[in-house]
């Protein structure tokens, strides 16, 4: 709680400073509207939820070289440093800021963010939990592996819940059979593309996914 304080007034301080410098020009662009607006850092909200258009390109040249394209904070981290990416899920996933230090992550999950789910789907209209995880490691991680979540559990090495880590898979089931997979990211949340929601962040711990979930496996070496 005292982190998600810290954090929050962090932001707070941040925005305050990007409004002091808009005040200063306002009688040049009065405000036209009266509306408040949850969205902020160029037009994007922290709403979970709210699929948003924000002018936002993911960078695709990030994808070269796996995970080579991020490397581990210092102890000499600054908050004023921070990628708003950063800030933004730190808050929606209450864990330090400086623990989430791979932006090619974060950019994907924030380009699919809200895509709608369907079954077969592999694109930004709409797509499924392995087409999702598939296309995930391939970008951040460049990794491959099979199209299914059945095969994807076949194809990982399976790993015990307190080893996890950011990147490797989380399986759900339905009876015997496997028929859901996420990305594991940090503090017990994975990303998926959920049936109800599209793609969103979801806890291990919540008791819908606990009742199916059926272990986790590692892709990346």
């Amino acid at each position: 709680m005292n982190l998600r304080l810290l954090q929050t007034v962090c932001l707070l301080i941040i925005l305050s400073s990007c409004k002091s410098l808009q005040q200063s020009s306002a009688h040049k662009n009065p405000p036209t509207s009266s509306k408040t607006d949850p969205r902020f850092l160029d037009n994007v909200s922290i709403n979970p939820g709210e699929k948003k258009n924000s002018g936002y390109a993911y960078n695709k040249s990030a994808q070269q070289g796996g995970s080579k394209s991020y490397t581990n904070t210092s102890s000499s981290f600054s908050l004023e440093k921070a990628d708003w990416l950063q800030i933004k899920y730190a808050i929606m996933i209450d864990m330090p800021v400086e623990q989430l230090n791979n932006l090619p992550l974060l950019q994907q999950i924030d380009h699919w963010w809200g895509t709608r789910y369907c079954l077969g789907g592999n694109d930004e209209s709409c797509i499924d939990c392995s087409a999702f995880t598939q296309t995930v490691l391939r970008n951040v991680y460049g990794v491959e592996v099979p199209r299914t979540a059945r095969e994807q559990y076949d194809f990982s090495t399976h790993i015990d819940d307190s080893d996890l880590r950011e990147g490797d898979l989380v399986f759900f089931k339905s009876g015997h059979s496997i028929t859901h997979v996420g990305l594991y990211i940090a503090n017990n949340r994975f990303v998926n593309a959920s049936t109800s929601g599209g793609v969103t962040i979801s806890d291990l711990s919540d008791s819908y996914w606990s009742k199916k979930y059926a272990g986790a496996g590692r892709v990346i070496k």
